[in-house]
């Protein structure tokens, strides 16, 4: 082999003896731009991706992120509270809200005076056992029914109270139809009643020797309605007018709901006795 030839460590193309030949060669062999058994000096065109390549990218990136957003949003759905879930349409009956209890479901009081639980006869502290034929188990099964419960359907409604089964129908009413009521109420012309107690004196308690529970008042506000109807601290209060007292915000309610200056019949556990009391209320 001559000894003046020369080749590039890089490609292995022999080398030429003019300068401008072997700069090119050395160029584009440490560039990688020369083909294998390519014209020397001379580039191979890179190859372009073409249309259809393109396209299975992008289908792949797609669902790729699909995928991943899927993975993220789903269990943060399922954890995410119902309260702070966007709303949707069901039925409502007018009562606070619902909380699982042994048997059924329970709630504290009426939401809403002349509503569907007031008109079905229902009041704080009732265990709901069965709604339209289906037994309830938890607060959630409960407002899962009254999603799928038409509105304006009147149902079958079994409950407890003081120990004993009882049952009654309850039509329910559309979200506007509950509002439309309650601004109904709050703008009434007779205003509230008041009754004259401390309602963060109360406690719920059971009778003695029955399964039935009252409201018991510690704090009489002397000069007004209770008071001057001879209404004492430690009383009971079982019932008010019509309706069964069984808890603290049930009472609260019905009082306020009470037409001012008109006489409720107030039914109340003094000791061993049974004791009814006309009560004229005020106005709040």
């Amino acid at each position: 082999m001559p000894s003046e030839l020369r080749f590039c460590r890089n490609c292995g193309f022999r080398l030429g003896e003019g300068v401008a030949e072997y700069t090119e060669t050395v160029r584009f062999g440490n560039d990688a731009r020369l083909a294998v058994g390519a014209t020397a000096g001379k580039p191979v065109k890179r190859r372009r991706m073409s249309g259809i390549a393109w396209i299975f990218v992008g289908l792949l990136v797609f669902f790729i992120g699909a995928a991943a957003f899927t993975a993220v949003v789903t269990p943060l759905r399922r954890h995410t509270p119902v309260e702070l879930r966007a709303p949707v349409s069901r039925s409502w009956v007018g009562v606070d809200e619902f909380d699982t209890t042994d048997g059924g479901v329970t709630f504290d009081h009426t939401d809403l005076i002349g509503g569907p639980a007031d008109k079905a006869g229902l009041v704080g502290g009732d265990v709901i056992t069965t709604w339209d034929g289906v037994t309830v188990t938890d607060d959630d099964q409960m407002m899962d029914l009254l999603t799928r419960t038409p509105i304006g359907k009147t149902v079958d409604v079994a409950y407890i109270r003081d120990g004993e089964t009882k049952t009654t129908k309850l039509t329910t009413i559309s979200k506007e139809e509950f509002d439309r009521l309650s601004r109904a109420f709050e703008k009434r012309p007779e205003g509230r009643g008041r009754f004259g107690y401390e309602d963060g004196d109360t406690e719920r308690v059971e009778i003695p020797g029955t399964k039935m529970h009252g409201v018991k008042l510690n704090n009489i506000s002397p000069s007004l309605p209770a008071d001057m109807a001879g209404v004492k601290n430690g009383d009971i209060v079982i019932q008010f007018g019509d309706t069964p007292i069984r808890t603290r915000a049930e009472f609260l309610i019905r009082v306020r709901a009470a037409v001012p200056y008109s006489t409720v019949k107030l039914t109340v556990m003094r000791g061993d006795e049974k004791i009814e009391i006309p009560v004229k209320m005020g106005r709040g």
